[in-house]
């Protein structure tokens, strides 16, 4: 028994370090994404809070470039690392809850199977420390059942805390939490005793920071993240959408056994001897019950339920080892995981291509290619039409722009000015043209119009290729503004499909 533990601890380890070890080569050959090159500002300006998340990602991002400085893979590095831990958390978890050795490596396994995981697990977004902070406030918790050590409240409440510090879906934990105790056997009892209401408010005093920095801030990201809530009319594409994208990135085999796994763990919730699936079903409820509601009435991006997938893949491999039995059920359960690892294996290939031109306007890879070049094709354009600054209508373009480094004029986000209060490079001079460069789909010279008197268009550029319609930008020289263009920016108009 002691042999097949250490068997097993070594190869969960090996598993993880093996990951990690992919996920770095892969974090510092593959060009940052829009939204981790955003992230990347923020990290210049360290705060307790930004417009749209908490700060934990940007501090995450800044630890690494200390190490490996300011490229894809210092941005990268602590995310690819978080994503290991996570992967050893898993396996362990499962193994605390009754899972056997070989079930919980499987877990593991499944886990970096799912196409979040196993091509976004080393990308510098805030769901990476918010997965890493939800599995260490559920692998805290079953530390503490096994061992009544009140000091496991202690951990999850930090963890939680910490979670919340990374994204507000983590504040779904505390219920979560709530109907894990009122659902297992003594767990009214615990509700009781000082442990949870102690982790509650550890959690909370790890968060206030970012609460205070809201309150100094005119509640930005309060505004913009719990504004999504309110519902805006009701209808099923969206929810139909949520769910086929949730299929698709868990893979659908993995998605059979999570659901039948999230059944099971709800029926044997008060049996002795059943695994413990009950604790990561319950505390995964809330969320994904606010995701289902979400979906209802507006669209749920798909990486939204990445925290859940932790709790999901070990609920798929307990259910998966009760399936093995038969020589059907074991070659289904080994062909789950497949999809996810062929999938990824080709994406990664693709990545790889310096210009998959074979796959066209298909190409998954678009929104990395050619920035270095196009970034120096703005530049370009700019001195050839006399232009002292660069402005841009969209979030991720400014990142991307700044990120090159291939100007030394100012660059804007016209839109959103509340993102940049703390990093923007410079106030350009409006008394000097500037050159407005964006997507031809969502740049008009009306739209620009409401904001400078003198608009006129310059030319295209196409960045990698210009296969689709997401790689041809409209450059116009602009003059003359018509409102405050560095507080106010150039809102956006009421109306679908502008300036989005």
């Amino acid at each position: 028994m002691k042999s097949e533990a250490s068997g097993w601890n070594r190869g969960v380890l090996l598993l993880a370090l093996g990951f990690t070890a992919f996920r770095l080569v892969a974090a510092g050959s593959i060009h940052l994404t829009e939204d981790e090159s955003y992230y990347r500002l923020w990290a210049m300006h360290p705060q307790l809070g930004y417009l749209d998340h908490p700060p934990m990602i940007a501090w995450w991002i800044a630890a690494g470039e200390t190490i490996f400085g300011d490229t894809p893979l210092g941005v990268r590095l602590v995310p690819s690392f978080a994503a290991g831990l996570t992967t050893w958390l898993i396996a362990d978890l499962a193994r605390r809850l009754g899972a056997k050795p070989h079930t919980a490596f499987r877990a593991a396994l499944w886990y970096n199977a799912t196409l979040t995981v196993c091509l976004g697990g080393m990308l510098a977004i805030p769901d990476a420390p918010a997965s890493l902070f939800w599995i260490i406030t559920l692998w805290s918790l079953a530390r503490f059942w096994d061992s009544k050590n009140a000091a496991w409240w202690l951990a999850a409440g930090a963890a939680a805390g910490l979670a919340v510090m990374s994204k507000y879906s983590a504040l779904f934990l505390a219920p979560g939490v709530l109907l894990w105790l009122m659902l297992v056997p003594a767990g009214r009892e615990e509700l009781r005793k000082p442990g949870p209401w102690i982790a509650a408010g550890v959690a909370g005093l790890i968060f206030s920071p970012n609460v205070i920095w809201n309150a100094q801030n005119h509640w930005l990201t309060f505004t913009k993240q719990f504004g999504r809530v309110a519902p805006h009319g009701i209808g099923l594409g969206h929810l139909a959408e949520f769910l086929g994208d949730q299929i698709l990135v868990f893979t659908p085999l993995m998605a059979i056994y999570a659901t039948i796994g999230v059944w099971q763990g709800w029926r044997e919730r008060a049996e002795p001897g059943a695994v413990r699936l009950i604790l990561p079903v319950a505390t995964s409820a809330p969320f994904a019950f606010y995701l289902l509601i979400h979906s209802l009435h507006d669209r749920v991006q798909g990486h939204w339920p990445a925290p859940l997938f932790g709790a999901l893949a070990i609920s798929a491999a307990m259910v998966a080892e009760r399936f093995g039995k038969t020589p059907r059920g074991r070659v289904l359960r080994a062909m789950a995981p497949a999809a996810g690892y062929l999938i990824g294996a080709a994406a990664f290939a693709v990545m790889a291509l310096p210009t998959p031109t074979f796959l066209g306007p298909l190409d998954p890879t678009k929104p990395l290619r050619g920035w270095p070049q196009f970034a120096r094709d703005v530049e370009a354009q700019r001195v050839r039409t006399g232009a002292r600054w660069v402005g841009t209508n969209s979030y991720g373009m400014f990142a991307q722009l700044n990120d090159e480094h291939a100007t030394s004029a100012p660059l804007l986000e016209l839109i959103e000015r509340d993102r940049y209060w703390a990093a923007d490079p410079g106030r350009p001079d409006f008394t000097q043209p500037g050159l407005v460069v964006d997507l031809s789909r969502r740049l008009t010279p009306h739209d620009i119009a409401r904001c400078f008197t003198q608009v006129d268009f310059v030319g295209e550029i196409l960045r990698g290729g210009g296969l689709s319609h997401d790689q041809h930008y409209s450059t116009y020289l602009v003059s003359g503004p018509r409102r405050d263009v560095w507080i106010t920016g150039c809102p956006a108009q009421i109306s679908p499909g502008v300036w989005r």
